[in-house]
């Protein structure tokens, strides 16, 4: 049961009480150098339009002044250069820039980061997050527990992986951020201003740091993807609103997606070394790098980005960051022997194409070191939309379902998952970039009890603590008699449920 695929790809936005079938929205002072001025492009035919595109050169030295020479003799201009990875911004408005510059002596790899030019073609959202009203809101808090923050009844989730019993041990370390690689974090919202990393928080979109003011936040026109994520994380257990996983840990905003709802690469490769030079202890990533839903190897652009992207993600865990990313929202065996992508490029015109999941990368979900995150739904089974994939899933965590398929015990009313919303409001959204969050909330967690782990430590922790969970068998989510989806594995390492589900009370007590 394959849904459809705006433009964010992690996110789903469903009407409580409906079918997923229904339910169509998916929601989804670095090393950097600036080019010098003699890096001019050669001059373009006048029709020409420009495109951005990474160039990967030898990490760890300055750019040379032999590509930097090249770049410009190709038409290209120099954005930024991260040079400890070896990755290099450029803009060229010259078709035939990547096919030139990969031929220059000491080019690795080149590609272009988009199909479109810049800026990019804006397409539609087709959800929205489900804001709660004031009388839901009013009912709640007059149902609270005691020592509940006033929506912390409808959270369902937090109990799902024992957060509700870890915040009796602990809230985490204020010491430990967390840094959500989205669509940037509205840190004005009560629930969220307490714990924001000011320090570790930036807009990459242009591939470059911005660190005004307030670059981070999300307009009123762009998605609240981030801001959502942000609070599942690290909610202020501060009797307002919500709680998140790691109340007491910080949460920076890395801002990645463009006015129109794109993470191209150059913004992800920007994403990951900021969070790499500025302390961050685990990124959260609840989207997948645009164009390509599936970046293959075997063409020379897409394997460029692969590159790129892996390279500033080993970085980052390098210096110290766990990077957990959301599996996906298609109902995917990212194990299988070949999947069909019909939305790439998702900025122009897509085509079906048939892959291999094994040499056409998810990226960064399915690159080397990545905690892959698979969702789960109220009770506690594979979200009928979460992808799948012995070997490739690492973890499950809630991410929400429809509460015709799940629902949760009372208080909680919907079977999707509570966030804060820009603008100080709060409400549900579901998919795979759901899950996700708890798994960073309950990395943080562990950072917090084990504050010299290195991020492998973590990553072992993580998984050793999780709760197995056996394959569910046979899997069918919406009862008509049909297998929607087959899992394969033992209890403690299958393709729904990976290592099992994330629990927080293992992370503070363990």
């Amino acid at each position: 049961m394959t849904a459809s695929h705006p433009r964010h790809r992690r996110a789903l936005a469903i009407p409580a009480g409906m079918a997923m079938a229904t339910a169509l929205a998916f929601l989804p002072n670095t090393a950097a150098t600036a080019a010098p001025a003699d890096t001019a492009p050669a001059a373009a035919p006048a029709d020409a339009t420009p495109l951005s595109y990474v160039v990967n050169v030898r990490g760890g030295h300055g750019t040379s002044a032999h590509v930097k020479k090249a770049i410009g003799k190709a038409g290209g201009t120099i954005v930024t250069s991260y040079d400890k990875i070896g990755v290099i911004v450029v803009h060229s408005s010259d078709a035939d820039f990547a096919k030139t510059i990969r031929k220059v002596r000491g080019v690795q790899s080149a590609g272009a980061t988009r199909t479109a030019p810049l800026p990019s073609a804006a397409t539609t959202d087709m959800g929205t997050p489900e804001a709660l009203s004031a009388s839901e809101i009013a009912r709640a808090e007059s149902a609270a527990a005691e020592g509940q923050d006033p929506l912390q009844g409808l959270q369902w989730d937090l109990p799902a992986i024992k957060a509700d019993k870890a915040h009796e041990k602990s809230l985490g370390s204020s010491k430990v951020t967390v840094a959500v690689i989205d669509t940037g974090v509205d840190d004005t919202h009560p629930d969220i201003a307490p714990n924001f990393d000011r320090d570790a928080s930036v807009n990459c979109v242009s591939g470059k740091p911005d660190t005004s003011d307030g670059a981070w936040r999300p307009s009123a026109e762009e998605s609240p993807h981030g801001t959502h994520v942000a609070g599942e994380i690290a909610a202020a257990k501060n009797g307002v609103g919500m709680t998140g996983v790691a109340p007491g840990v910080k949460v920076s905003g890395i801002k990645v997606s463009n006015p129109d709802g794109f993470f191209y690469t150059e913004a992800v490769v920007c994403g990951f070394v900021w969070a790499a030079e500025h302390g961050v202890d685990v990124t959260n990533n609840s989207y997948y790098t645009d164009p390509w839903y599936f970046n293959c190897t075997d063409d020379p652009d897409q394997k460029a980005l692969v590159e790129a992207v892996t390279r500033a993600s080993r970085y980052a865990e390098r210096k110290g960051a766990v990077n957990v990313a959301a599996a996906g929202n298609e109902n995917y065996d990212l194990a299988s022997d070949e999947i069909t992508d019909p939305v790439s490029p998702n900025d122009s015109t897509p085509s079906d194409r048939v892959i291999d999941p094994s040499e056409c990368y998810d990226i960064p979900t399915q690159l080397p070191g990545v905690v892959t995150v698979a969702a789960t739904g109220a009770k506690g089974l594979k979200s009928s939309f979460s992808n799948y994939g012995r070997g490739v899933v690492d973890i499950s965590a809630p991410g929400g379902d429809s509460t015709a398929y799940q629902k949760p015990e009372p208080p909680a009313t919907s079977g999707l998952i509570l966030g804060t919303l820009p603008g100080g409001s709060w409400g549900y959204m579901a998919g795979t970039s759901m899950a996700s969050p708890h798994v960073a909330g309950v990395a943080a967690l562990i950072k917090s009890t084990h504050p010299h782990a290195s991020p492998a430590l973590v990553k072992a922790l993580l998984y050793a603590e999780a709760d197995a969970t056996a394959c569910t068998d046979p899997y069918d989510i919406d009862g008509d008699g049909k297998v929607d989806a087959v899992c394969e594995g033992p209890k403690n390492r299958n393709g729904f449920y990976g290592w099992g589900m994330t629990d927080a009370l293992d992370a503070v007590t363990r």
